[in-house]
């Protein structure tokens, strides 16, 4: 989704850490920011100190450039003590890429929930050479412009073990209302949905500070789709109900500690924020497609902004999910076109 004002909301440090540089966001708490070759161009990760050791939370992509700034890292802010656990928020490559590394390299834990450990070992087993025809059947279905179907389809697909380290066997579960002890903490733990299935929150119950992801952001919203996966998915529906649990437990002082962009106090306001953008954009969506429609027709309303082709693929899949719960709640009905693309319409 597109960049939210930041209204009401207070940014405590206008400039992240870059390189292995890190910021002590609160007593015993580093925020450390990671590169990212995208147009998001980082991840924060966060180092909660153990004494002896330390968690960390989220890994950035597994290349040879992390793990060199991850080893100027260690050696500069962690003072050379070692990394006894990563803590994962959720299975994307820019979050658990080297989880792996970390525990079969240096001996951590993993600490994440099942449905990311999952997740992400079977994509990273899963190589193809080549689009499977599930893939591009989706990408039919979803209205994919004629030019970038055809480079889709030519192309190497994008493969989560080229950014993602191997995951061995063994790992820790976080389940809804557990807790977990980090950094001279006592955090609850939280799920969110929708950006990611079961994706683990942090909530201390010692300070004012909150662990977000993704789940959380400051002045985006993340990336809400369908993928082939699941094509029937409706992660726009989880998205809400993950909102409206999570917004009860908001505080105007928390300390929001996201996966992007800045940290960031104001939580209620950014949770309102968060619900409306969504609401919004459907509203906007069932006025648009009062004539039949399919997702790769939909980007003006939705996004109200240029879409670039790198940008393509993700605003697809979210443009996709919105109309597919437009669908599945009954607000719109949808046919198939002759060339396989869903049509949506909506009722009355």
């Amino acid at each position: 989704m597109a960049d939210t004002p930041p209204q009401g909301l207070r940014y405590p440090w206008d400039t992240p850490p870059s390189g292995s540089e890190a910021i002590e966001v609160a007593p015993g708490v580093l925020w450390l920011r990671l590169p990212l070759p995208m147009k998001l161009d980082h991840v924060n990760v966060y180092a909660l100190d153990e004494g002896d050791s330390w968690t960390i939370i989220d890994t950035g992509f597994a290349s040879k450039k992390t793990k060199a700034i991850w080893t100027e890292i260690m050696a500069g802010p962690l003072g050379g003590k070692p990394v006894s656990r990563v803590v994962v928020t959720h299975h994307h490559p820019d979050h658990i890429g080297l989880a792996g590394w970390f525990q079969s390299e240096h001996g951590a834990e993993l600490a994440t929930t099942r449905t990311a450990w999952l997740t992400a070992r079977m994509l990273t087993l899963d190589v193809q050479e080549t689009p499977p025809e599930e893939s591009l059947a989706f990408y039919r279905t979803a209205g994919m412009t004629p030019e970038i179907y055809a480079k889709r389809a030519a192309d190497r697909p994008f493969n989560f073990a080229d950014i993602v380290a191997p995951l061995p066997l063994g790992f820790r579960r976080l389940k809804q209302d557990d807790t977990i002890a980090m950094g001279g903490r006592t955090w609850d733990i939280h799920m969110g949905n929708g950006h990611a299935p079961e994706h683990a929150t942090f909530w201390s119950r010692d300070d004012n500070l909150v662990i977000s992801g993704d789940q959380i952001l400051s002045s985006i919203s993340p990336n809400v789709g369908v993928y082939p996966t699941e094509p029937m998915a409706d992660p726009i529906g989880e998205w809400l109900e993950a909102c409206e649990r999570l917004a009860p437990l908001a505080r105007a002082d928390h300390l929001v500690l996201g996966g992007h962009k800045l940290p960031f106090t104001g939580l209620p306001k950014r949770m309102e924020q968060l619900i409306e953008n969504h609401h919004s954009a459907l509203k906007r969506l069932a006025a648009y497609i009062d004539t039949p429609k399919s997702a790769g027709e939909v980007f003006s309303p939705l996004f109200k902004r240029a879409i670039g082709e790198g940008e393509y693929g993700l605003a697809l899949v979210e443009a996709f999910a919105h109309l597919s719960h437009l669908h599945q709640t009954g607000l719109a009905t949808r046919t198939l076109r002759e060339d396989g693309a869903w049509l949506y319409q909506s009722k009355g």
